[in-house]
């Protein structure tokens, strides 16, 4: 299953914390077009580096399916971010 929501939260200065919902699904429909270049370039210098494109996609899509429940956590003093992937 793709991921559906990724919900981002970082840490302000004054130690509040700010937290963005950001829909995955409408963001891929939006920037489609820019998506199908990226795979077009993909292919293609997949072609340049004599490797399988079938196999980078092939990869590229188990990555994808595997993101739902990851979460990613990084502090630097005062400031931190929080990612997650559902």
């Amino acid at each position: 299953m793709i991921p559906q929501l990724v919900t981002v939260r970082y840490r302000r200065r004054d130690g509040r914390w700010r937290r963005w919902f950001v829909p995955v699904v409408p963001i891929v429909l939006v920037l489609s077009p820019l998506l199908v270049l990226a795979v077009v370039g993909g292919v293609i210098a997949c072609l340049v580096f004599r490797m399988s494109a079938w196999g980078a996609l092939r990869g590229a899509g188990r990555v994808l399916w595997s993101l739902p429940g990851t979460r990613f956590d990084l502090e630097d003093g005062h400031e931190g971010v929080r990612v997650s992937i559902r």
